[in-house]
């Protein structure tokens, strides 16, 4: 009986072996599948709930990860943005959708770039952990440093951190991790890796922290809401653990919890949060576990705020009408159009940016964007080196637009007088705000949040001269040096 008894048990413990093994192999259909598997197989509980209007679940971002390839509906691409918080489980997540990739989509081609070699080794050691707690029946050959292959054909590997290394790879999925320590030319040559093929769309995701406000990521996540790329945000509170015990009014964390960790089911200790809060400036505290706006600690114009500072204004036929000129070629030429109403605050209601055209090209449409034509023009400022004759051409670009029916006026002036203008503008002394910009000035908003000092060397008191954020400061500078003077200005002539 007793010998019947245990090969029954035997028996049972076989057939539930097979049962795990089988579901081991068993790709999940649907979202409550994948969270099941995930905390099943590889002892996760991925969060799956929003606390934050605007935020995702972090198992959003898994199920589009693992499900785009398997989607009825037509995609592009499969490219992802994920911006979260520090210790937001960013890096294990996409170990995660990467053993997934390999052992669920035959084939399937995965490189791990990470803005350090650590980091990229700490996204790999996760997936090789993953590997060796029970799937090593999916490898083809033993795990090796930094690349595994299996039975199904699909590679995960790991690339460093150069041009050379991922120029000439043709991929499927490329996960990006903390894009934020990125080298430019690193990234440029990373969106060319991608490739669609055997049933697997392309997949580019972009994962980090956002630490800077005018830093790779600021753009990755600007240029997603321009292209459609699906970004999932999540912070502290969709990642912390369920707060059953403690009183919100002495929590040192109510002001910004406000109660929501009494509805999250994540895995961040609320003391650990706390300690994190204690040891952080509240602008790094903001911008690393909140996901709030990045530290503005470098930025020129820190009290510049979306919230005061754009508004819809449009043309007034009762006020005065500017126009200010930045000039440029491969930089980009830049005209604002700007008004100032009664109170002396500065409306700047629109704003042309180009490259790579020709006065000619800016002059049409400069006349043609000017609300009521050229008669209601008080003036237009420009850059002063826009008077330099040119040795090629023999002409200057301030007599090129007086030719095609532009006069512009100018004074020489330092930048920081200029940008201590701006300033006062964006808040002066008494605490109020003289400067609106109209929402159909997006270069000009985001130079404003992103002109910044130089991070390296010793401390400037000139801004950054990037190329990009500069030209659209300088256009709204012009205005202010040339408005703001209590002589009155002359108009070249030529």
């Amino acid at each position: 009986m007793a010998e019947s008894t245990l090969s029954t048990h035997a028996d049972n413990i076989e057939k539930a072996n097979a049962i795990y093994a089988t579901l081991r192999r068993t790709a999940p259909k649907n979202k409550r599948d994948l969270k099941n598997y995930v905390k099943v197989f590889l002892n996760i509980d991925v969060p799956d709930k929003k606390t934050c209007d605007d935020h995702n679940a972090p198992l959003d971002y898994l199920w589009h990860s693992f499900s785009a390839d398997f989607a009825a509906e037509t995609r592009p691409n499969a490219d992802a943005v994920v911006w979260a918080n520090r210790a937001g489980g960013k890096t294990k997540l996409a170990a995660v959708a990467t053993l997934l990739d390999c052992i669920f989509k035959p084939s399937c081609q995965v490189r791990i770039l990470a803005g350090s070699g650590e980091q990229a080794g700490r996204m790999y050691d996760y997936v090789t952990a993953f590997l060796r707690n029970g799937f090593e029946p999916f490898l083809l050959e033993p795990i090796r440093r930094g690349k595994s292959r299996f039975v199904n054909g699909s590679t995960v590997e790991v690339l460093t951190q150069s041009a050379a290394s991922v120029r000439g790879q043709h991929i499927n999925k490329l996960r990006c991790d903390e894009v934020e320590l990125f080298h430019e030319r690193v990234f440029a040559a990373a969106k060319f890796t991608t490739r669609t093929n055997a049933g697997m769309l392309a997949a580019m995701e972009s994962i980090s922290t956002m630490h800077r406000p005018y830093g790779l990521m600021q753009r990755i996540v600007a240029s997603a809401e321009h292209t459609g790329t699906p970004l999932f945000k999540w912070c502290l509170w969709e990642v912390i653990e369920k707060c059953t015990d403690r009183s919100c009014s002495q929590c040192p964390l109510n002001s910004d919890c406000r109660a929501r960790a009494k509805q999250a089911d994540g895995y961040l200790k609320i003391d650990d949060a706390i300690t994190a809060m204690r040891r952080a400036s509240r602008a790094g505290w903001e911008s690393e576990m909140l996901c709030r706006r990045p530290s503005r600690e470098n930025v020129v114009f820190d009290e510049f705020d979306l919230a005061v500072h754009v508004k819809g204004v449009d043309y007034d036929l009762n006020l005065p009408l500017y126009r200010s000129l930045d000039f440029g070629f491969v930089n980009p030429f830049v005209c604002l159009w700007i008004q100032l109403d009664g109170d002396g605050v500065v409306r700047v209601i629109d704003e042309y940016v180009r490259s790579r055209a020709t006065v000619d090209v800016h002059a049409a449409q400069i006349k043609q964007r000017t609300p009521a034509g050229e008669q209601r023009v008080t003036a237009t400022f420009c850059d002063p080196a826009g008077g330099s004759v040119n040795d090629v051409t023999g002409t200057s670009v301030v007599r090129e637009l007086r030719a095609l029916g532009i006069r512009t006026r100018y004074r020489r002036s330092g930048i920081v007088e200029g940008i201590e203008l701006i300033r006062r503008a964006v808040r002066a002394g008494d605490g109020k705000s003289r400067l609106l910009i109209s929402p159909r000035c997006p270069r000009l908003i985001e130079a404003m949040q992103c002109y910044h000092y130089p991070e390296s060397g010793a401390p400037s008191e000139l801004p950054l001269k990037d190329g990009l954020y500069d030209h659209p400061i300088d256009a709204l500078r012009y205005f202010f040096i040339n408005q703001n003077r209590c002589a009155p200005a002359h108009s070249r002539r030529y």
